[in-house]
């Protein structure tokens, strides 16, 4: 898919001026985008979060590489919604939250020996959870207070 065939519109990107802060950026913005490739494989490791981060650094040190990952099928929606929006979409937050909760349960599982690992395990599982159902979803209304 080329620019001209993107049906929405791609939110700006604002380079920082400092070239070194670029290569940086560039540099942690790829790390995040081979993150969250591996972990749409990988169920124990969040997708969602590190394409976002990918794109806030892109957008911060690549136009090129910021315009490749919004217009890609899988992620540039997802990316788009939180530009524009600061939302996640409810399916999107349902199926991280489970898959990511199903993981750590089975590495908890497995690390028995290890009781502060599966501490820490519990406790990130838990607030990652927690802050991904906090974000908003404007496909869902909010519940009522």
């Amino acid at each position: 898919m080329n620019e001209d065939e993107i049906p929405y519109e791609i939110p700006e990107s604002e380079l920082h001026p400092s070239m070194l802060v670029r290569v940086l950026l560039w540099s942690l913005g790829s790390l995040a985008l081979l993150l969250g490739i591996i972990g749409v494989f990988l169920p124990g490791l969040p997708t969602t979060p590190f394409i976002l981060l990918a794109a806030a650094c892109y957008a911060r040190a690549s136009e090129p590489f910021y315009r490749w990952l919004i217009a890609n099928q899988t992620f540039g929606p997802l990316i788009i919604e939180w530009r524009r929006h600061h939302s996640i979409p409810f399916r999107v937050k349902i199926i991280a939250i489970i898959l990511m909760s199903l993981t750590i349960c089975a590495s908890i599982w497995t690390l028995s020996a290890l009781p502060w690992l599966q501490a820490t395990l519990a406790l990130i599982g838990v607030s990652t959870s927690v802050w991904l159902w906090r974000v908003p979803s404007r496909d869902r209304p909010a519940a009522a207070s």
